[in-house]
C-alpha cells in the first residue's frame, strides 16, 4: 500500500483535498482508505444503539458489521495517543492508497496544505522548511510561499493533478510494516 500525510493548520483545506482525492483516485480504479486524526473526544455510534450501550457497559471493543460495513469501537481506559503506525496496522491490506490527515509530526511523507493569508483564513508559518517529511507543497498561492523550495508545489485547487503527482510517484509512498521511516 502507499501511504501519503496532508499536513497544514485547521482551516487551510486538508478535509477538502483530501475529500476530492478520493474520488480522483478512485476513477483511476485504486482503492483508496483514509486515516484521520482527532484533536478531541469524538463519537461514531449513538445513545440508546446497541454499540453504544455495550460501550457504555464497560466493553473495551465493540466490533459490528453488516453485509456493508464494518466498525471497530475501541474504548481506552486511560488516554492514550494512537500512533499513525497503529493505525495503518489496523487497515485491510487490499488497500492501493492510504490519505492520512492530521498526524501532522508523524514520520510519514506528507504534502503540505499552506494557504497564504486572507480575509478568510488567518496565515500561518509554512512547515515545509522545518519538516522534511514534506514532500510537496499544495497552495492557493505558489508566488506568496514564505520561502523558496525545490519540492514541487501543487494546485491545492486541482485534486486531479495532486491525484497524478501522487500516482507517478507513487514507489515513493510505497509503505511496509518492516521497513517504515
Amino acid at each position: 500500500m502507499n501511504v501519503v500525510g496532508f499536513a497544514g493548520y485547521s482551516g487551510s483545506g486538508k478535509t477538502t483535498l483530501v475529500e476530492q482525492l478520493i474520488p480522483a483516485l478512485k476513477k483511476r480504479g485504486l482503492r483508496v482508505s483514509v486515516v484521520k486524526h482527532a484533536h478531541h473526544s469524538f463519537d461514531i455510534d449513538h445513545p440508546g444503539k446497541d454499540t453504544f450501550r455495550h460501550r457504555e457497559a464497560g466493553a473495551f471493543e465493540v466490533a459490528v458489521a453488516s453485509r456493508h460495513r464494518l466498525a471497530l469501537i475501541r474504548q481506552f481506559e486511560q488516554p492514550y495517543d494512537v500512533t499513525v503506525h497503529q493505525m495503518l496496522a489496523e487497515l485491510y491490506s487490499g488497500v492501493d492508497w492510504v490519505l492520512v490527515e492530521g498526524f501532522k509530526n508523524s514520520d510519514l511523507l506528507k504534502i503540505e496544505i499552506w494557504r497564504a493569508p486572507s480575509a478568510d483564513y488567518a496565515g500561518r508559518p509554512a512547515r515545509y522548511p522545518d519538516d522534511h517529511f514534506i514532500v510537496a507543497i499544495a497552495t492557493d498561492a505558489p508566488d506568496q510561499l514564505p520561502e523558496p523550495t525545490l519540492r514541487p508545489v501543487l494546485d491545492l485547487d486541482d485534486a486531479n493533478a495532486v491525484a497524478d503527482y501522487l500516482v507517478q510517484n507513487q514507489e515513493r509512498f510505497a509503505y511496509s510494516f518492516d521497513s517504515r521511516p
